[in-house]
């Protein structure tokens, strides 16, 4: 289990990411659309997987917003903006802000926030996703990690993009 805060309370999560040079858990997640999106789909491509609690949140959106703008520039590059929010509310969120350049995932039918280890297992927040970014290249395998310490807090999308 990891511990990461929210406003300097500490919590737990299920589990730990997935390490640097492992192979990422598939992941079966719902768009805005009520498509089904798998890693399996997105192979050959490079994934930043941008994970968080709630879009109905400053941070979440923030941090939504920030990958959208930085991935309109990147090559063979799909930015997946993970929660547990259910797709209509994802879908309402990007077409209000006017995100095109990120794909909007829901957890609500999947198992992703146990297999990546995120999903809160104490606390307020308990069943949401902790706020994370895990990045993969087109082989599958995990290039960068990062759990956010403070939940509240955005995540490095330097060092995220830097990894790519």
């Amino acid at each position: 289990m990891a511990k990461v805060t929210l406003q300097n309370n500490a919590f737990e999560t299920v589990g730990e990411l997935p390490a640097v040079g492992t192979q990422a858990p598939d992941f079966e997640l719902v768009k805005a659309d009520l498509s089904e999106l798998t890693l399996n789909q997105l192979k050959g491509q490079r994934v930043v997987l941008n994970i968080f609690p709630s879009v109905d949140t400053g941070t979440c959106a923030a941090s939504v917003r920030q990958f959208n703008q930085k991935a309109a520039s990147l090559d063979n590059t799909k930015v997946v903006c993970v929660s547990a929010d259910l797709p209509f509310a994802l879908g309402r969120f990007c077409a209000a802000e006017g995100i095109e350049n990120v794909v909007a995932g829901s957890t609500f039918r999947a198992d992703f926030g146990t297999d990546y280890g995120v999903t809160f297992a104490t606390g307020p927040l308990a069943g949401l996703l902790s706020r994370s970014v895990v990045v993969i290249d087109t082989d599958g395998s995990v290039l960068y990690t990062q759990q956010v310490a403070e939940t509240v807090d955005e995540p490095d999308y330097d060092a995220a993009l830097a990894a790519l």
